[in-house]
């Protein structure tokens, strides 16, 4: 029973936490936001977001499954795009801005729902989810931080394509955000390809890869996500105003999230268990930076 009440507590503060800063966040962005029947598009946004992941939550916690966790994320970055787009169409017709971020989201979606969705097809689980599924209070956990994250990271899109305002002529800061954004798609696909080619060689199961994206940097897939995610950003700055601003809270929320929180610290310290007493592993740590590769030669 007191474990049953701090699943309870816990899932209802994470609850209550997400949906509190996702209405601060409308309330704040949704300034030039398109209305419908009185409400905003953003607030739509936010309320398809949490939907499609609550309303996946329940079958997933019954069967005990995260299958199709990362296939869902991955639908819900669509369904936004599609609908905010929908959105600020009803006003003006969408600005090249607008459908070139839209297409650098959806492609990136597809890419990243499917590589993932294979992993785990191959692997059979997601080791994150070993204690959460196995309760489906604890599971909702899970599901509301994804609502969370898709909420934060797609902010600046959503913002775009559902002001009602004109968009201004693409520009300079179009262009950096472009060229950051295919820098780090890249990054994040070479990375993830050598790690699977790594992982796919029997005479390299239980080892850890320390070649080439790899052998300059600890988590070159995370470094992919964090620069993509900010060229999405440097889109926003010709259009945004006052509060609008707020939306580059999205790249600062990628790397907050992913160095400090769920990504890194994780990843380091199941390493750690692993291969803590290998002394080249303990070498591999201390001389590969976290993120960023070092100008300096190892």
């Amino acid at each position: 029973m007191t474990s049953t009440r701090q699943d309870l507590g816990l899932t209802s503060l994470v609850v209550i936490s997400a949906v509190s800063i996702v209405s601060l966040m409308v309330s704040a962005i949704a300034v030039e936001s398109v209305e419908i029947q009185g409400y905003s598009a953003v607030a739509y946004c936010a309320v398809i977001i949490f939907g499609i992941q609550w309303l996946s939550w329940l079958p997933a916690s019954l069967r005990q499954t995260e299958r199709f966790y990362d296939l869902t994320g991955g639908f819900t970055y669509l369904i936004v795009v599609i609908f905010s787009l929908w959105a600020g169409a009803r006003y003006q017709a969408p600005s090249p801005r607008e459908i070139i971020v839209s297409l650098l989201v959806i492609v990136w979606a597809l890419r990243l729902s499917r590589f993932l969705f294979l992993r785990i097809h191959h692997s059979g689980k997601d080791g994150r989810f070993d204690d959460l599924k196995t309760s489906a209070t604890r599971f909702l956990v899970p599901w509301t931080l994804q609502g969370l994250w898709v909420f934060i990271t797609m902010n600046v899109v959503i913002v775009l394509n559902s002001q009602a305002t004109t968009s201004p002529p693409l520009g300079l800061w179009d262009l950096i955000g472009l060229v950051i954004w295919v820098l780090g798609f890249g990054i994040e696909i070479i990375a993830d390809n050598q790690k699977s080619a790594f992982n796919a060689k029997p005479e390299n199961e239980g080892k850890w890869i320390e070649e080439g994206l790899w052998s300059v940097s600890r988590h070159p897939n995370y470094l992919g996500e964090i620069l993509l995610w900010t060229g999405i950003a440097c889109f926003g700055i010709p259009c945004f105003t006052g509060l609008e601003y707020l939306s580059w809270v999205s790249p600062l929320f990628v790397y907050l999230l992913l160095t400090k929180i769920s990504g890194v610290p994780i990843l380091d310290r199941r390493g750690f268990e692993k291969w803590g007493e290998e002394p080249g592993y303990l070498e591999y740590r201390s001389t590969t930076p976290v993120l960023f590769p070092s100008l300096k030669r190892k």
